[in-house]
């Protein structure tokens, strides 16, 4: 999924980002995360996809912390 954000305003090493058409909806974004040079009233486009390799390692991560804290609680 790619979607357009205009940059309303930088401030703080942060922009704000409003989600286009309807413009109602703001993200967030760290400044240095961002191409070089980009300034405030610049259209950018930005892709969404899934990170499989990414979630799996994430599952695998919190479930070894579960088993790590349930072995604890029954005293093991």
């Amino acid at each position: 999924m790619e979607i357009r954000v205009t940059v309303d305003r930088i401030e703080s090493g942060k922009a704000v980002l409003l989600v286009r058409e309807s413009e109602n909806e703001a993200i967030i974004w760290p400044l240095p995360a961002l191409p070089e040079g980009v300034r405030e009233g610049m259209v950018l486009k930005v892709r969404v996809e899934p990170d499989e390799e990414a979630t799996a390692a994430a599952k695998e991560r919190v479930g070894d912390l579960l088993k790590k804290l349930l072995s604890k609680g029954s005293g093991q």
